[in-house]
C-alpha cells in the first residue's frame, strides 16, 4: 500500500499542467506531511509555503494521511519515539532505537539520524578549533558506512524518493559528483514532489551545457527548478520570465517566488526594483529571516543607513543567532567602516553554517577593507570551495591578486568572473586594466569596448578606452570615445561628479585646436574653465585661439576632423545646472 500511495504520487506531479491548481495543492499538502514525518524540515516547509499561496481546500477535497503497511504498523512504537528524540536534536539515541525497522519511512530516519549526527559532531569540531579550517580536516565519519549500506539497497532497488535523496547526499559529501547527479536525477523521477532533491541537483549543475544532458519528469516541479536553476547561472532574463509564468498561473502570493524574483533583480543589479519588492516582502510576512541578507546588500550598495540599521536590529529581535542576522549586523558595520566589527559578525555566520556561501564572500571584502590580503584570499578560496558559481569571490579573488601586483593571477580569476558573468561591465573593465598591465593593448581595447557595449554601470570604460587610442596616437579614435563619453554622462541629466569629465574636455580642446576648429576648440575649452583642475589650461587655450583669430588664421575646413561636438553640447544649452550658459560671441580672455 506504501508503494502504491508512492506511485500514486508520482502519476498526480505528471505533466506541466497548472490548470488543476486544487490537485497541485492537494500534492503539496501531502508531501509537506510526508517531508515532515522524516524530519525534513527545509523541504516540509517549501511545500507549505507554496500551498499557503492556493486557496483553500474544502473538507471534502484535503488528502487522506499516508496508508500504513504492515511493516509501518510494525515498527510504529520504535518511530513514535525515535522521532521524538529526532526532533530533540538527539540523533544517536533515535538511530540506536530505530535500529533494525523494516519500513521505508523508520529506515529513512534511521539512516537520516546517523548522517546528522555525523554532521553535527563534524560542525562541533570545527567550531572547537580555532582558525580557519583548510577544507577536508574534519571529516563527517559516518559517511563511508552510510554508502555502503545506501549502495546495497540501491542496487536491489529498495530506496524510495526519500532513500535516493538521501543516498545523493551522502555522496555528494563524499565529492563523487557525477554518482550524486544520477541519484538526484533518479530521486526527482520516484518522487518529483520533494523540493529537497530539486534543490541539491541545482548545486551540482555548474553551466546551461549540464542542464541540457539531465533527462528530467516532466512535472509542474521542473518548472520551478528551472526558475531557481537560472537564477543561479546568471540566466536573468529567462528566470523572470519562468517566475512570471508561475505567478500567472496561480501563485501570485507565494512570499517564496516573490523574494526569488527579488533576488533575481538583484543579481543583474537593479537596485531600485530589487529594494521595492523586499520592501513589499516584508510587509506580507515580516518575520521573514531568508534572503534578508540580501536586502541587506542592496542597502548597503545604495548606503542607506538608517534603513540597515532598522534591519538589523529588527532581525536580532527575531532571532539573533540566525546566519542571515549575522551577515546583516556585519554589512551595518562595514557601512559604518567598523570592518574589525564586521569581520567578527561574518566569522560569527560561518561558525553558525561553515557552508554559508555569503558571509565567506562578505568577510574576503572586509579583509580586504583592511589590507589583510592573506586572509581575505582564504576567504574567497572557502567561498569558491562552497558554490564555483560566485562571481564576487573570483572578482574579489582577481582585486586581492591586483593589490598584490600580480597580474596573471589577476587575469585568471578575472575571466572566471567574466565567464559566470559575461554582460557585467565591471568584469570586463578589471580585465581591460589587466591586459593594459600586461602590455596586451589589443586585448585591453577589445574588453573596453565590449564594456561600454554590454551597458557600462560606472562609466568608465570609454575614457579608459580614450586613453589607451591616445597612448597609440590614434587621436582621431581617442577624441571619438571622449565625445561618446561626454554624451552619456549629459544624457544621464545632471552631470555627476566625475573627475574624467574635465579630462575628456581637455584632451577635445587641444585635439580641435591641433586641427584648426576655433569654434569646437573655444566651445570646450571654455567648459575646462568650470573644473578646477583644468581652469588654467583652458583660459591659456582661449587666449591663444582669440590670439590666433586676431592675427587672421582662418577655421580650417580643409582638416579631416569627422567628430563635432553634440549640439546639445554646444555652449548655449548646456544641460548642467553648474556651467552657466556661455556666450561664445561675447567670450574675453
Amino acid at each position: 500500500a506504501g508503494a502504491m500511495a508512492a506511485s500514486a504520487m508520482v502519476a498526480a506531479a505528471g505533466g506541466c499542467d497548472f490548470s488543476d491548481l486544487r490537485e497541485i495543492k492537494k500534492q503539496l499538502l501531502s508531501v509537506a506531511e510526508r517531508s515532515r514525518e522524516r524530519g525534513l524540515q527545509h523541504s516540509g516547509k517549501w511545500a507549505a509555503e507554496l500551498a499557503f499561496a492556493l486557496e483553500p481546500l474544502p473538507l471534502s477535497e484535503l488528502p487522506p494521511p499516508p496508508a500504513l503497511t504492515e511493516e509501518d504498523a510494525r515498527d510504529l512504537d520504535a518511530y513514535t519515539l525515535a522521532k521524538s528524540y529526532f526532533d530533540l536534536k538527539e540523533y544517536d539515541r533515535a538511530a540506536y532505537f530505530l535500529k533494525g525497522c523494516k519500513s521505508q519511512k523508520a529506515y529513512f530516519l534511521y539512516m537520516y539520524s546517523r548522517y546528522l549526527s555525523g554532521e553535527k559532531k563534524k560542525d562541533d569540531e570545527t567550531v572547537d578549533s580555532l582558525g580557519p579550517l583548510e577544507k577536508g580536516q574534519v571529516k563527517n565519519e559516518a559517511l563511508r558506512e552510510l554508502r555502503v549500506e545506501l549502495s546495497k539497497k540501491h542496487k536491489a532497488q529498495e530506496l524510495d524518493g526519500f532513500g535516493l535523496y538521501l543516498y545523493g547526499v551522502v555522496l555528494r559529501k563524499l565529492d563523487l559528483v557525477k554518482e550524486a547527479i544520477d541519484v538526484f536525477v533518479e530521486a526527482t523521477h520516484v518522487l518529483p514532489l520533494h523540493w529537497g532533491a530539486w534543490l541539491e541537483l541545482c548545486n551540482l549543475i555548474t553551466d546551461k551545457e549540464m542542464l541540457k544532458f539531465l533527462s528530467l519528469p516532466d512535472t509542474w516541479m521542473k518548472e520551478f527548478f528551472l526558475a531557481h536553476i537560472y537564477t543561479e547561472l546568471q540566466l536573468i532574463e529567462e528566470a523572470l520570465q519562468k517566475y512570471q509564468s508561475l505567478i500567472d498561473a496561480g501563485f501570485s502570493k507565494s512570499t517564496y517566488i516573490i523574494s526569488q524574483i527579488a533576488v533575481a533583480y538583484h543579481n543583474i543589479r537593479d537596485i531600485d526594483k530589487a529594494l521595492s519588492i523586499f520592501n513589499e516582502l516584508r510587509k506580507q510576512d515580516p518575520y521573514r529571516i531568508e534572503s534578508m541578507d540580501t536586502f541587506s546588500n542592496l542597502l548597503y550598495v545604495r548606503s542607506m543607513k538608517p534603513e540597515l540599521s532598522y534591519l538589523a536590529h529588527n532581525l536580532c529581535e527575531i532571532d539573533k543567532y540566525r546566519v542571515e542576522t549575522c551577515c546583516v549586523i556585519g554589512n551595518y558595520y562595514s557601512l559604518r567602516s567598523q570592518h574589525e566589527k564586521a569581520a567578527l559578525y561574518f566569522q560569527r555566520a560561518l561558525k553558525l553554517n561553515p557552508r554559508y556561501l555569503g558571509a565567506w564572500t562578505l568577510m574576503g571584502h572586509e579583509y580586504m577593507e583592511m589590507k589583510n590580503t592573506s586572509a581575505a584570499i582564504q576567504a574567497y578560496r572557502h567561498a569558491i570551495e562552497v558554490n564555483k558559481r560566485d562571481y564576487r569571490a573570483w572578482y574579489g579573488l582577481g582585486q586581492t591578486y591586483e593589490i598584490l601586483k600580480m597580474p596573471f593571477y589577476c587575469l585568471y580569476y578575472y575571466r572566471r568572473a567574466h565567464q559566470l558573468r559575461p554582460n557585467d561591465s565591471r568584469m570586463l573593465v578589471a580585465l581591460g586594466e589587466c591586459y593594459e598591465k600586461l602590455n596586451q593593448l589589443v586585448e585591453a581595447k577589445k574588453c573596453y569596448w565590449r564594456a561600454y557595449a554590454v551597458g557600462d554601470v560606472e562609466k568608465m570604460a570609454l575614457v579608459k578606452l580614450a586613453k589607451l587610442h591616445e597612448q597609440l596616437n590614434e587621436s582621431e579614435q581617442a577624441a571619438q570615445c571622449y565625445i561618446k563619453y561626454i554624451q552619456d554622462i549629459y544624457s544621464c541629466g545632471e552631470v555627476v561628479e566625475h573627475l574624467e569629465v574635465s579630462t575628456a574636455f581637455r584632451y577635445l580642446a587641444q585635439y580641435y585646436f591641433k586641427c584648426k576648429l576655433w569654434d569646437e576648440a573655444s566651445t570646450c575649452a571654455q567648459k575646462c574653465c568650470a573644473f578646477n583642475d583644468t581652469r588654467e589650461e583652458g583660459k591659456a587655450l582661449l587666449r591663444q585661439i582669440l590670439q590666433l583669430r586676431n592675427q587672421g588664421e582662418t577655421s580650417s575646413t580643409d582638416v579631416a576632423a569627422p567628430f563635432f561636438l553634440p549640439a546639445s553640447l554646444s555652449a548655449n544649452n548646456t544641460p548642467t545646472r553648474r556651467v552657466s550658459p556661455l556666450n561664445l560671441s561675447s567670450v574675453t580672455p
